[in-house]
C-alpha cells in the first residue's frame, strides 16, 4: 500500500459556492458548518455558498470558512464507503495516511486532521488569526503576487529592484518551481509587476489577500495569536505535520505553539515540504478542501507524482 499524506489549501482558494455539494451529500459535514456557526455567530454555510465574494474574500471570514470547508471534506472522505457499501478503515486514506501538510492557514486544518486540535479550538484559533490579520493588513496597504516563469534568484533580484525605499518587499510563499509569491507594501508590488514581465515572467498575479502575510508587516498580528495559542487545547500529533517555517515533521504540541505564530511572519516553505515527504517514501497525496492549487504545485515538482483533490 502506497504511503499517503493529507494536503490542506490556504487562504486564496475560497470562492463563493464552496461547501454546496459536500453539506448536500454528507449530513455530518453539514453540521460541522452548523457548529462553527454558532462559535462564530454568523451564519457561515450561508456565506459560503451564497457570498458576497467581497466578505468571503476578507481575511477575518475567508480562514474560517476554508478551515471549516476542509474540515467538512476530511469528514466526506472519513465517512465514504466502498462500491459495496461497507466501510473500510484501513483503505481509508484518512485512516491511513503517514503525514499532514497544509499552505499557509492550511496548516490548522492539517493540525485538526492530525488530531492535535479539535474542531470547535480550530474554528476559534483561526477566527482570531483571521481577525489579527486582518487588522494588521489594515495599518498599512500591502499585497501579495504570484509570479510565474521566474527562479527563486531572479524574484529575489526582483523584490530588491521593485523595493521602494522605506518599504518591504520579499518572497512569502515557495510554492513550487516556476511559482513564486512576494509580499510587500502596495507601492512595491505595484513597481514590481511591469519588472517581472520585463525579466521574462510568464504571469503577474495579484493574489485576493488583504495584506503582505508571511512578511514583518504581520508582526502586531503574533502576539494576538501566541495569546489564543497560549489558551487553546493542543495534543501532540497523531501523525506527523511537516511545518511551513522549516519544512520539518513535527508531532509534538509545544513545537506546534512555536511555529504557528512564527508561520505568519515567515516564508512559506511549501516545496520544501513536498520534497521532504517524497523524500521519506510518500507516494500518494489527497487535497483536502478548496481549489486544485496543491495538486498543481506536487505536479510541479514530480511529474508522476499521485495527487486526489477532495472538494465540492
Amino acid at each position: 500500500m502506497s504511503k499517503i499524506a493529507l494536503l490542506f489549501p490556504g487562504q486564496g482558494a475560497q470562492s463563493v459556492g464552496m461547501g454546496a455539494g459536500i453539506v448536500s451529500r454528507c449530513e455530518a459535514a453539514k453540521h460541522l458548518f452548523e457548529q462553527a456557526s454558532r462559535v462564530l455567530g454568523y451564519n457561515l454555510l450561508d456565506l459560503c455558498v451564497q457570498g458576497p465574494a467581497d466578505k468571503l474574500n476578507l481575511t477575518s471570514f475567508s480562514q474560517p470558512a476554508l478551515f471549516v470547508h476542509s474540515a467538512a471534506a476530511l469528514m466526506e472522505l472519513r465517512l465514504k464507503v466502498n462500491e459495496d457499501g461497507l466501510s473500510n478503515p484501513i483503505a481509508n486514506p484518512v485512516h491511513s495516511a503517514v503525514a499532514v501538510a497544509g499552505l499557509s492557514l492550511g496548516e490548522y486544518s492539517a493540525l485538526y486532521a492530525a488530531g492535535a486540535i479539535a474542531f470547535e479550538d480550530g474554528v476559534k484559533l483561526v477566527a482570531e488569526r483571521g481577525a489579527a490579520m486582518q487588522d494588521a493588513a489594515s495599518s498599512q496597504p500591502s499585497g501579495m503576487a504570484s509570479v510565474l516563469g521566474l527562479e527563486l534568484e531572479q524574484v529575489q533580484k526582483l523584490c530588491d529592484d521593485a523595493r521602494q525605499v522605506g518599504e518591504i518587499l520579499q518572497v512569502a510563499n515557495l510554492l513550487c518551481p516556476g511559482n513564486i509569491a512576494i509580499s510587500g507594501h502596495q507601492k512595491s508590488i505595484e513597481a514590481a509587476e511591469a519588472m517581472a514581465l520585463s525579466m521574462g515572467a510568464m504571469k503577474y498575479i495579484r493574489l485576493p489577500v488583504a495584506g503582505a502575510f508571511h512578511t514583518n508587516i504581520m508582526t502586531p498580528a503574533v502576539s494576538r495569536l501566541k495569546a489564543a495559542i497560549s489558551v487553546c487545547p493542543m495534543s501532540n500529533a497523531k501523525i506527523p505535520l511537516y511545518a511551513n517555517v522549516d519544512a520539518a515533521s513535527h508531532t509534538e504540541a509545544s513545537e506546534f505553539r512555536n511555529l504557528l505564530p512564527q508561520q505568519v511572519v515567515s516564508p512559506v516553505r511549501w516545496e520544501d515540504s513536498l520534497r521532504a515527504m517524497l523524500a521519506d517514501g510518500i507516494e500518494e497525496f489527497y487535497e483536502i478542501g478548496a481549489g486544485r492549487v496543491l495538486a498543481g504545485t506536487l505536479k510541479r515538482i514530480h511529474r508522476k507524482a499521485v495527487c486526489h483533490s477532495i472538494g465540492d
